[in-house]
């Protein structure tokens, strides 16, 4: 007798035998549920010894949050698929469980659950030559013909140069990180050994690593992820070797420059009108086992007690409309973290909106603001119980994503806040009154039971029904929290793929260069040449950072040209 416990390997062939066996016996709709149920089990025995296969990848692929649009999920929940899953029935990319991994035969049951192809967009993949304003342009005269000559085809008309000329294009593939190096003569003499070396050219002169080098590792590193040891390896491969540590000691020096536009966008951000607030889990050694005892035992901590670190994402939304990200990483949650950036609010400004979800480590009480809670969050509960609950779980998307709908629709017409406010009072209102009066009839009526996973998300909107309809009440209220939630991304991102910080040094480095990438690209700017301008005019910077924000370093980087063009001195590096 086998032991129940063990997953046994069973042969694809016995199993498709098995198959055919049943098919004559049943029904066709018990014969697909049985197909069924032995496909995902061959495929899913395949994938769990699967080596490359983790547990958050296992779990992303059997039942990881896809789309959770109000169409997507109920049409997924009428054909009996799990509204979470992303891809289907099988829940898994030809890639993952396809017939490679599976050992079934092509078009066998048991080859194992894949997407049917999806048909590409026109245009899917082409970019016009317009669309590269860094490419190399090299321009080509015509082999045999000029402007002016006669036309050889006509004989008659003369030839003139069209305004736009044929391109053809084409990409080379190269080191991110390019070396320079200038050979300079050395001369000596025979008699009494004087050297003398070529005078290097301006360019020549300077760090070794130029500001658009920490640039581009900055932007690498902090925004998509790449760690240093796997740029180094990439470097290394292109006979350009820049050392992991090196490039840590590059960025970590050079980031003084950056920080007074940081701390610029900081004090600015303070003075916002909405907070957008949410945090996430980090690794920072210093503060992790035998570091962290000793620490302790200096008396170092002021609450040693307590072992969480956090990264805090704050986008803050100002009187002008401009987005400003902050990233902060360290002992300190959420809460507690935006209330240190409101200590630096101007006093006779009003009580800001705070958009989170209803973690407490998110709620601060040192300052007065006008709490709410992520409306996408409380809808999550209701995804989540979809095939549980169809019935009431339809409705509730479908009345909440009228309330969206409504909210899209003002965004478009460009309504300010207090006409939004009324459109939403006026429409949006009557639908949230009577969603709330149908979940507490249904649990006053014991209709619904409160401990189930109906019960517990409906108690879960009543509970914060204030917090969670805060814009039918205040102009500029938003729905939800995902501006918060996007930048997040970015530093779990650098959490997947670095694993940790060494330091709480490693980590401010890491916020400065976050906090300024994502800043210049909610406002549309590039941030390897927003770094690179920085970095370049440090000292420009440091004295007046006001002018060297995403939103207008590029009016003072011209402004500074104009100058020099009617003052030609140097300008300071």
């Amino acid at each position: 007798m086998s032991d129940p416990g063990r997953v046994e390997e069973v042969d694809p062939g016995r199993l498709a035998r098995l198959l055919e066996r049943i098919k004559p016996v049943v029904s066709a709709e018990d014969y697909a549920l049985v197909e069924k149920i032995v496909t995902s089990f061959h495929w899913l025995t395949k994938l769990v010894r699967a080596k490359e296969t983790t547990i958050g990848r296992l779990r992303r692929l059997v039942g990881g949050s896809g789309s959770e649009k109000t169409a997507a999920v109920i049409t997924k929940a009428e054909a009996g698929e799990d509204p979470e899953d992303p891809n289907g029935a099988g829940g898994a990319s030809q890639g993952a469980g396809g017939t490679a991994a599976s050992g079934g035969t092509p078009g066998s049951p048991l080859a194992g659950p894949s997407n049917p192809a999806r048909a590409k967009r026109k245009g899917h993949g082409r970019v016009a030559g317009s669309a590269y304003p860094g490419a190399v342009h090299i321009p080509v005269a015509h082999e045999g013909l000029c402007i002016g000559d006669r036309c050889p085809g006509c004989a008659r008309g003369t030839l003139y140069a069209m305004p736009e000329p044929a391109q053809f294009l084409r990409i080379i593939g190269q080191a991110p990180l390019v070396a320079f190096c200038w050979d300079c003569q050395r001369l000596r003499c025979s008699g009494c050994g004087a050297v003398y070396t070529a005078l290097a050219p301006e360019e020549a002169r300077g760090d070794k690593y130029d500001e658009t080098a920490v640039s581009m590792m900055a932007v690498l590193r902090y925004s998509l992820g790449v760690p240093n040891h796997r740029l180094a390896q990439l470097q290394r491969d292109l006979r350009t070797p820049v050392p992991a540590s090196t490039q840590w000691e590059a960025a970590a020096e050079r980031v003084s420059g950056a920080a007074p536009a940081c701390q610029e966008l900081i004090r600015q951000a303070a003075q916002g009108s909405v907070f957008h607030v949410d945090d996430s889990s980090v690794r920072i050694l210093e503060f992790v086992g035998k570091r962290r005892a000793k620490l302790v035992a200096q008396g170092e901590f002021e609450a040693p007690e307590r072992t969480g670190l956090h990264t805090t994402a704050v986008v803050s939304i100002t009187g002008e409309g401009r987005k400003i990200a902050i990233v902060l990483s360290g002992r300190k949650h959420a809460g507690e973290n935006l209330s240190d950036l409101l200590d630096k609010r101007e006093a006779h400004l009003p009580p800001p909106i705070q958009m989170s979800d209803a973690l407490a480590c998110n709620h601060q009480k040192k300052h007065s603001v006008f709490e709410c809670f992520c409306l996408v969050h409380a809808r999550r509960n209701f995804v989540e119980e979809l095939e549980n609950f169809p019935e009431e779980g339809r409705h509730v998307l479908e009345k909440l994503g009228q309330v969206f709908k409504i909210d899209d629709q003002c965004r478009e017409k460009g309504l300010c806040a207090e006409e939004r406010l009324k459109t939403h009072q006026r429409e949006s209102r009557p639908i949230m009154d009577a969603l709330k009066a149908w979940m507490k009839a249904g649990l006053e009526e014991k209709r619904v039971e409160p401990n189930s996973g109906l019960g517990k998300a409906f108690n879960y909107m009543l509970k914060r029904w204030d917090g969670l309809t805060v814009f039918l009440r205040l102009a500029g209220a938003p729905l939800e929290n995902n501006e918060a939630e996007r930048l997040l991304k970015m530093a779990i991102r650098h959490r997947n793929n670095s694993l940790f910080y060494r330091t709480q040094h490693g980590a401010d480095v890491a916020d400065v260069y976050m906090t300024l990438i994502y800043t210049t690209q909610l406002h549309g700017e590039n941030p390897f040449e927003y770094l690179t301008a920085l970095l370049r005019h440090a000292r420009e910077v440091a004295q007046t950072p006001a002018a060297w924000l995403p939103w207008n370093y590029r009016d003072t980087l011209r402004l500074a040209a104009e100058r020099q063009a009617s003052n030609p001195l140097p300008l300071a590096a």
